[in-house]
């Protein structure tokens, strides 16, 4: 395709998305939920569709030589596709955020005021590899009263298309506009850079992938950007922290799937601890598999290899992790601090001042105490599903589930009142 004819082609999707949003924005809270209801049975029954596509995409990953944990990413198995339709009937059940009364309060004047979520409208999602992402931003965006454009990665092509389908199937059977969720028909990178372009008809961008895609989109977007760069996600062993319960929290974190945002990269332990339970965690993690790159201290511990300064604030994504020791919470905060992306970050303790000080001082979307950072998702949150996870500061922060992907808008009602 020639870049005129995909700008020709972006600027219909987006028209026909703006005009699905405005119809979606006052559709009621019960065609949302069929059309969720729908999408999930339809999944399940497309699965052998949605596989074989998969395995399309499977061996293009191959040939294009992804990595393992990128190869993980885009694999879908039956238990996976379980999971989606879970997902799809999860954000189904949600209240409805759309209407939801924020506050409401009189005024002297006689204006009774009341703020309430309002769709945003319509949302650009830009992903790559995770086929699962086509049914979570879909449902979440649907959910939320917005109209959205998936723009899925080369590498999972023929999935998302597969998945797809059975969003639109769920929104016919629910006599809502196939328009609401709209999927990028190309592979080619010229459609993302319209996408950052759309202004007249995207109120936001998502992208959902690596350090190239999100620092590109966030570079290059003249669309509003919800986002995180990087998971560097640090873990600190705490002097106190109890043996047992680091041991297992570690190796969880780091080895349940270590292709997630939320997967730890870095770990620190408090030096008074480095020869006891420190040791006793990195040698788990080694004979899990991981490459442990350690600092001088933790070099003594056989099979630990050095580690260089390009290892502190690396997010591998890989069976290998970066280890020092720290003086205490306050060093493991300003290495945090320096090195972190702000993304999930958790501390192992049992001294309760102590952790009152790492959850008050670091400013992370998420902190966690005494709990794997694998728990950094939307899902395990309680929202049914996520877009992702936000770092910045600005509206949505931590997992973007519907409730993030709304605004508000104010309701004034007075019986006559003028300004005086």
């Amino acid at each position: 395709m020639t870049d005129q004819t995909i700008s020709q082609m972006m600027a219909d999707i987006g028209a026909r998305a703006k005009a699905a949003s405005a119809e979606l924005a006052s559709a009621n809270a019960e065609r949302k939920h069929a059309a969720l209801i729908g999408a999930a049975e339809a999944v399940w029954i497309a699965r052998d569709d949605i596989l074989a596509a998969n395995a399309k995409d499977m061996a293009f990953g191959r040939d294009k030589g992804l990595t393992p944990a990128m190869m993980d990413r885009l694999m879908l198995d039956e238990d996976r596709i379980r999971g989606m339709v879970d997902g799809l009937r999860s954000v189904a059940e949600q209240p409805d955020p759309v209407g939801e009364t924020l506050a409401e309060w009189d005024q002297p004047s006689g204006l009774h005021i009341k703020r309430v979520r309002t769709p945003l409208g319509v949302i650009g999602v830009i992903y790559e590899s995770r086929p699962n992402v086509t049914a979570d931003a879909g449902a979440l965006c649907l959910k939320a009263g917005n109209a959205v454009i998936l723009r899925g990665g080369s590498e999972s092509f023929h999935s998302s298309r597969a998945i797809h389908a059975c969003l639109q199937q769920g929104l016919r059977d629910a006599n809502l506009a196939e328009d609401a969720v709209q999927l990028v028909p190309t592979r080619d990178r010229a459609a993302v850079s319209e996408m950052l372009t759309m202004t007249d008809t995207i109120d936001v961008i998502v992208p959902r992938g690596g350090k190239g895609l999100v620092g590109l989109v966030q570079r290059e977007a003249r669309v509003p950007v919800f986002a995180h760069l990087e998971g560097i996600v640090h873990i600190y062993i705490d002097k106190d922290a109890d043996p047992e319960m680091a041991l297992k929290i570690v190796l969880n974190a780091k080895t349940r799937r270590t292709g997630i945002c939320g997967a730890a990269e870095c770990l620190l332990i408090h030096e008074e601890i480095a020869v006891t339970i420190g040791q006793g965690v990195l040698r788990a993690l080694i004979d899990a598999g991981v490459e442990v790159r350690g600092d001088a201290t933790l070099q003594k511990v056989t099979g630990v290899v050095p580690a260089t300064d390009a290892d502190w604030g690396c997010e591998y994504l890989d069976m290998i992790i970066a280890a020092r020791t720290v003086s205490g919470v306050e060093d493991a905060i300003n290495h945090i601090r320096r090195y972190g992306s702000n993304h999930t970050d958790c501390i192992i303790s049992q001294d309760a001042q102590t952790v009152e000080t790492f959850m008050n001082q670091l400013d992370s979307a998420i902190l966690m105490h005494n709990a794997s950072t694998q728990f950094a998702d939307g899902a395990e949150f309680g929202m049914g599903a996520e877009i992702g996870i936000a770092t910045g500061k600005m509206h949505a922060r931590g997992p973007v589930g519907a409730a993030q992907l709304t605004s508000f808008k104010y309701l004034v009602s007075g019986d006559g009142a003028v300004r005086s």
